[in-house]
């Protein structure tokens, strides 16, 4: 793929079946009842067995925040004056829509959130989530519409681009760490260790039926892609001197 050419459209996967039930939100029995009625009954246990469901969803917040690291760099360099790259930001923006707003967030919202507002537990915090989910696909949708070479070209939207970028990254470090060491831990805790096994299993099934094969390793692949492309997959880079640090000898 050259720079100038976009890259091809990702299937995006529905929400409508998670997030409503007669027109509302998956909530009360409808989240774990009805929401993914579409994709037909969970196949047998895998062996191994699936891991839990908080763990799958905080290491698909893994991928997120490597995703955050990428915009972290392209902010860096819209700011210092430098030309960013049309097929980096679509396809970073892209693993967010597809992955992260197209099949992750989905989940929390029609089983996790669910099950916290019945308990009463966190309902503010959910409330927000939520409203933060909404607010990042906004942002995404602009970052895909005008992450154009031609767009690019002006540095009026590149520094638009940037504030986009940063705006997303500013919201979500400390929504994945809220939800990381507040909301899954409330969920793990009402939730029966038994039923847990159950929905882990369930959420690897319907990664499958949503994309055919395991979607978690592929962007995973996809991320490192675009990190090389940025110079920024050496871990070793992001290590610091600290001699200036070390105690006089």
């Amino acid at each position: 793929m050259t720079a100038g050419q976009q890259p091809p459209p990702r299937r995006a996967v529905s929400r409508r079946a998670v997030l409503f039930s007669g027109g509302g939100l998956a909530v009360g029995a409808a989240a774990t009842g009805t929401a993914w009625a579409a994709t037909g009954s969970p196949s047998p246990p895998a062996d191994p067995p699936a891991i839990p469901p908080d763990d799958d969803l905080m290491r698909e917040h893994g991928v997120l925040k490597r995703v955050l690291l990428c915009y972290r760099e392209m902010i860096a360099r819209a700011q210092s004056g430098g030309q960013l790259s049309a097929v980096h930001l679509q396809d970073s923006a892209l693993v967010i829509h597809d992955y992260i707003e197209g099949f992750h967030e989905g989940l929390e919202e029609g089983y996790v959130f669910p099950r916290l507002l019945r308990a009463g537990q966190l309902t503010a915090t959910v409330t927000t989530l939520l409203t933060q989910h909404a607010r990042g696909r906004v942002i995404t949708q602009f970052i895909l519409a005008n992450a154009t070479a031609g767009q690019l070209a002006s540095p009026g939207m590149t520094a638009r681009l940037a504030a986009a970028m940063q705006a997303f990254d500013r919201m979500y470090e400390p929504h994945e760490a809220r939800e990381d060491t507040v909301v899954f831990p409330a969920f793990r805790q009402i939730v029966p260790p038994a039923e847990l096994a159950d929905l882990g299993q369930y959420f690897a099934d319907l990664e499958r039926q949503q994309f055919g094969k395991d979607e978690f390793t592929a962007m995973v692949e996809r991320v490192a892609g675009i990190e090389n492309e940025l110079g920024i997959y050496d871990l070793n880079q992001f290590t610091p001197q600290v001699s200036q640090y070390a105690p006089p000898q």
